[in-house]
């Protein structure tokens, strides 16, 4: 089976897969940035299932529906503040990718988008994260029924980092 690895600049509520990762913060009830968005997207059945979900520590995912999105699910995970990055932050955002990535398996998702987790208002550098979620994703996906993986990134900047690390 052919997988498919890709990276857009894209408004990620918009996309048509199976499953869109939610840069989410511990409490699941929304935030700025691409929480935000994809909370506002998804309608208010999203915060209910996740005030039910009682929230998720850093470097974990929990999935819900999709609600108003394209996506039937959304794969919410938390990712690291920066803090200089001695203080586990690789390990953690790897752990998101890969508990991103198992959570759509044992759901039996085909095709998933992230974004660039914690690189925003976390304050991480774009271009070790996107070397990390590149090489976990690659490593990850070995033995996997995903088909289909996309970067979905906001900025031109982040889009031109992620290509260049897939040799796109």
């Amino acid at each position: 089976m052919t997988m498919l690895l890709n990276a857009l600049q894209a408004d990620i509520t918009c996309l048509q897969v199976d499953a869109i990762v939610n840069a989410a913060n511990e409490s699941l009830l929304g935030g700025g940035g691409v929480d935000g968005a994809i909370h506002r997207a998804a309608g208010p059945g999203l915060l209910e299932e996740c005030r039910r979900l009682g929230g998720c520590p850093t470097g974990e995912a929990r999935i819900t529906a999709g609600y108003r999105l394209p996506a039937r699910h959304v794969i919410h995970t938390v990712g690291p503040v920066w803090r200089g990055g001695r203080h586990g932050e690789a390990e953690l955002l790897a752990a998101c990718y890969r508990n991103s990535l198992q959570l759509a398996a044992r759901h039996g998702l085909h095709s998933l988008a992230f974004p660039c987790i914690s690189t925003g208002i976390y304050g991480y550098p774009a271009e070790e994260a996107a070397q990390i979620a590149v090489t976990t994703v690659r490593e990850a996906l070995h033995g996997s029924a995903l088909r289909e993986v996309l970067f979905c990134c906001f900025s031109a900047t982040d889009l031109a980092i992620y290509r260049r690390l897939l040799g796109l």
